[in-house]
């Protein structure tokens, strides 16, 4: 498939990685209830982007198109049937950590919707942090599935689907519970960016805990900043969760797991349908959420922006 006309040359876009199909185990039945049943599939050879979609690169996209993120544009009374207009506001959801301890069972004590933030101000345009400027080489942030797959399609690109992600992280390896074996420690912390500390409110990168409140918090790295797997790809576990063609399927019932938005809440009553996300992120603790797995996913609303979700493409 060639670029369509005023997309990119080939040296601004990710390379792409070729990814051999084959049999793959796709799913879990020991972990959350939306990831089973356990099956096995096959899945044909694809190539995908070795990282995900950075900051620099969406700049350039936008720059080109003019596009303008969902989070970007106010939401009209059709997308958000029966909420009143004061409400309707553009932004996004801010992942702020909380001043200590505090329970689990409620992700509203960790996230707020923040009018005005978006792709270029993911905490908000008062928090003062251009991601253009402070961080071009992170996986673009604050964007939903729409907004992914008008970058796809500039890029002559298309989202992967659930089951090449997984297929991909696995990289033909052992049918293990992570990419690198049966235990999350020690190679968790070498191999993925993921939570390190008491979530929600300490996190081991930050040498003062303090300092993620003070200045806002983004928690990604650089992509690159980890080790590549076996197949050259970056980032499949960890640093952001990825969209995906797929669409949400219902999750069966499992008593005393954590729910299916735990990490990625759900939006207003009425948005976009679900699509699947998949790799875990930088939100990713052991003791909250361990979805820092192959198998793992989310559901979010389509129309989901959120400091925590990006992208990459797929051919």
């Amino acid at each position: 498939m060639s670029p369509p006309a005023g997309a990119p040359s080939a040296a601004g876009l990710t390379e792409l990685i070729d990814v051999p199909g084959g049999s793959t185990v796709l799913g879990a039945e020991d972990a959350y209830p939306e990831e089973a049943p356990r099956r096995t599939t096959t899945i044909a050879a694809f190539r995908l982007e070795q990282h995900p979609v950075t900051v620099a690169q969406f700049a350039a996209f936008v720059a080109d198109t003019g596009h303008r993120t969902r989070a970007e544009r106010t939401p009209t009374a059709a997308e958000l049937p029966g909420v009143p207009a004061r409400r309707r506001l553009p932004g996004g959801l801010v992942f702020v950590p909380s001043a200590g301890p505090v329970p689990l069972d409620d992700w509203r004590r960790w996230w707020r919707f923040v009018p005005g933030a978006s792709w270029h101000h993911p905490l908000g345009p008062l928090a003062g942090l251009d991601a253009r400027e402070a961080m071009p080489d992170h996986p673009v942030v604050q964007v939903c599935a729409e907004d992914a797959e008008a970058y796809a399609a500039w890029a002559g690109r298309r989202l992967p689907t659930a089951g090449e992600l997984e297929h991909a992280a696995r990289a033909d390896g052992p049918d293990t519970r992570y990419p690198w074996g049966e235990q999350a420690e020690p190679g968790r912390f070498e191999r993925a960016t993921t939570w390190r500390g008491a979530f929600p409110w300490q996190e081991a990168r930050f040498t003062d805990p303090a300092d993620h409140r003070r200045h806002g918090w983004v928690g990604t790295t650089p992509v690159g900043a980890t080790p590549h797997n076996p197949w050259g790809l970056l980032d499949l576990i960890g640093n952001v969760w990825e969209w995906t063609s797929t669409p949400a399927r219902p999750a069966r019932a499992a008593a005393g797991r954590a729910p299916a938005g735990c990490c990625a809440p759900a939006g207003e009553p009425g948005r976009t349908a679900p699509r699947v996300v998949k790799g875990g992120s930088h939100l990713c603790a052991p003791e909250y959420c361990e979805r820092y797995r192959p198998a793992a996913l989310q559901t979010p609303d389509a129309d989901t922006a959120s400091t925590h979700i990006g992208f990459r493409c797929a051919l």
